[in-house]
């Protein structure tokens, strides 16, 4: 007997050879990512504030990745690092904004300072990439653009009122640009992970020895999530994918 499912299941896109560019990139969620397309035969071009992390594997990739200072904060850093992937290797297929921070408190909790680093890194920063990448995708008749965002941008409680409201933002600009960038041949999807184990947050809220940790999300697992939506058929899109472990709670 044959198993439609699986079969149906089995029509993925290769994306070998696909340039990818991805935000946020020198660790945790966008490090996972990184090798995940590099181990797919993607050439991959990264940008991080601080990439001294990446020297490694850019230097044991064949040619397949190169790495940028990129401050996502900085609309003209954002250009740079899209220019340098058509300098590079022609052009870009897909984006993945993955770059954010996150401050975990009270609303009295953090300096002027430290909130608007956090408003213009998740917010206006992502709007930057995106509108940076934009030109080359629809000149290349469409891609995929990814946002990393969070589950709280679906919903907040205490501790994360700012952070949340940040998140927030982003699912509604990732709905508004699915529906603006379709016509184009660009697929927008928003991607919301719970708790990962990575070191984001953590002196802003996190700790590493919370016991919790070991039951977040795995860096792997939004990075497989990531290789799904950008494998998936052209004929179909993800819009918005919520991702909660086993462990976690949903409030």
């Amino acid at each position: 007997m044959v198993n439609a499912y699986a079969g149906a299941m089995s029509e993925t896109r290769d994306i070998k050879g696909s340039v990818i560019v991805i935000t946020g990139a020198s660790s945790g969620i966008g490090l996972a990512t990184a090798k995940a397309m590099l181990s797919r035969g993607a050439r991959v071009v990264l940008g991080a504030r601080d990439i001294s992390s990446l020297s490694e594997l850019v230097a044991t990739s064949s040619g397949s990745a190169v790495a940028q200072v990129c401050d996502i904060r900085k609309a003209s850093d954002c250009a740079a690092l899209m220019d340098l992937a058509i300098k590079t290797f022609g052009r870009i297929d897909s984006l993945i904004a993955n770059a954010g921070i996150g401050l975990y408190g009270g609303i009295m909790d953090y300096s002027n300072e430290r909130l608007n680093e956090m408003m213009e890194t998740n917010l206006q920063g992502t709007i930057w990439t995106v509108r940076a990448a934009v030109p080359s995708l629809k000149k290349n008749d469409g891609g995929d653009i990814i946002i990393v965002a969070s589950i709280s941008g679906y919903r907040s409680k205490k501790n994360q009122a700012v952070y949340a409201a940040t998140k927030h933002a982003q699912v509604g600009l990732a709905i508004g640009l699915d529906d603006e960038l379709r016509e184009s041949g660009i697929r927008v999807t928003l991607i919301a992970p719970a708790a990962t184990e990575t070191n984001f947050a953590v002196g802003d809220g996190r700790k590493l020895d919370d016991a919790a940790r070991s039951g977040y999300l795995k860096p792997e697992d939004l990075a497989s999530a990531i290789s799904t939506v950008l494998e998936q058929p052209r004929r179909m899109r993800t819009t918005l994918w919520q991702m909660i472990s086993m462990s976690q709670g949903i409030n």
